[in-house]
């Protein structure tokens, strides 16, 4: 290949797509076992590659000379081919720290705290220190290399005022896994995940409602790709090309989520959005239907309103790990806080807020067959509903109306 990137595990990788935005070059995946990696690494088959988990460290024997940059982190991310001799780089270190001066975290002087012990925390170490951290401490589940315990971290450092995660933990397809409780940490200000896949963690999340500045690692992704398609291709490029590739990602990974009353228009106008985008549509409640082979009343009558609602919010775990996508709600689909939680992973809520008035009760509807059922059900949800959106819409156009807005305020 002439470039490309290599790791254990690449299905869900999104490096060959960010490297198309950036250089229009062709860019391979290619997956090896720990005993495949010598023949790659000696037969020297490549212009360039990108190095991904579990080989940041092991492909350094390999290499005829490492950056000292590289050689100070202990970790190598990126390799070139120059005549038959291999030289090794780390941009991770440029992707981290960009990740960091994106959130607004000012590192000098602060405590940190860096999760995990890998070859990304050697980089996200070496960024703390070279930022002016006033003490930078690893944690590690196996309190190894000096590292402290978890339990010692939260113990003993409450006082931290960053934690950068380097685990996989919280990562597709463990989405639901925390690495660290953010209880104890009473002083914190800011919180760097490496993890890009889901958009936002759980760690990410629990941050974010405890007002601390905090993001996931797709931008640090595509700044350290930005850096590595400069040792690629000899070329150079400005902030503006980083700031555009990760919009664009964002935009096409980040799913459009729809919820709202029954009958305020989130099939309609979720197909209208399909059809404009090329997004594939879900309709939480037919998938529910498809897959235990049953209407929705069906559900409620044989299983009742709490099994219903247990499964109901399984398919949503299932169909908030997709990307890409328009999610149309069931109208109940938001009231469990980890639903919304799951949708808001990889995606924005949308509220269609249509007026009472205008909805209508039907018998489809198990909890809105009547009047009053409707009415009833509006008053308990609404203040669910405007505290999950992201952005509440209010339904006073046709549908094909709401689509347009919806697309306008997704893509800005």
């Amino acid at each position: 290949m002439k470039y490309g990137l290599i790791g254990e595990h690449l299905p869900h990788s999104f490096s060959a797509q960010i490297h198309e935005m950036i250089g229009g070059y062709e860019y391979e995946l290619t997956e090896l076992t720990p005993s495949e990696l010598e023949r790659f690494m000696n037969k020297r088959e490549f212009c360039g590659i990108n190095v991904t988990i579990p080989y940041k460290q092991a492909v350094m024997p390999y290499l005829d000379e490492i950056s000292p940059l590289a050689l100070e982190i202990g970790a190598v991310n990126t390799v070139i081919n120059r005549g038959g001799k291999l030289y090794g780089y780390n941009t991770d270190i440029g992707g981290i720290s960009a990740l960091v001066q994106r959130i607004g975290i000012d590192i000098k002087g602060k405590r940190v705290l860096i999760l995990g012990t890998g070859g990304t925390s050697n980089t996200a170490f070496t960024a703390a220190m070279g930022g002016g951290a006033a003490s930078v401490f690893k944690v590690s589940r196996k309190n190894k290399d000096g590292a402290l315990s978890y339990d010692e971290a939260m113990e003993n450092h409450g006082d931290a005022e960053v934690i950068i995660n380097t685990t996989p933990c919280g990562m597709f397809p463990d989405n639901d896994s925390v690495p660290i409780d953010l209880t104890p940490f009473t002083r914190l200000e800011g919180v760097v995940d490496v993890v890009y896949n889901p958009l936002r963690t759980r760690l990410v999340q629990e941050a974010m409602k405890r007002g601390v500045a905090a993001e996931g690692g797709l931008y640090m992704l595509v700044k350290q790709a930005v850096l590595a398609s400069e040792l690629f291709t000899g070329a150079k490029y400005g902030d503006e090309v980083t700031d555009r590739v990760y919009k664009r990602l964002k935009t096409d990974k980040e799913n459009i989520v729809l919820s709202g009353m029954p009958s305020c228009g989130k099939t309609t106008v979720g197909g209208i959005l399909a059809g404009i985008t090329g997004r594939p549509l879900y309709d939480s409640d037919k998938y529910l239907e498809e897959k235990h082979g049953m209407t929705v009343p069906d559900m409620f009558a044989r299983f009742g309103e709490p099994a219903f609602r247990d499964m109901e919010a399984e398919a949503i775990r299932e169909l908030s790990v997709k990307g890409g996508c328009i999610i149309a709600t069931g109208g109940g689909a938001v009231i469990r806080p980890e639903s919304a939680l799951r949708l808001k992973q990889n995606g924005t809520i949308y509220f269609l807020d249509r007026p009472l008035g205008d909805l209508v009760a039907t018998d489809d509807r198990p909890m809105s067959r009547t009047r009053e059922a409707l009415e009833q059900r509006y008053k308990e949800r609404y203040p669910i509903y405007l505290s999950t959106a992201d952005c509440v819409l209010r339904v006073d156009g046709t549908a094909e109306e709401m689509a347009k807005r919806i697309i306008e305020r997704h893509t800005k």
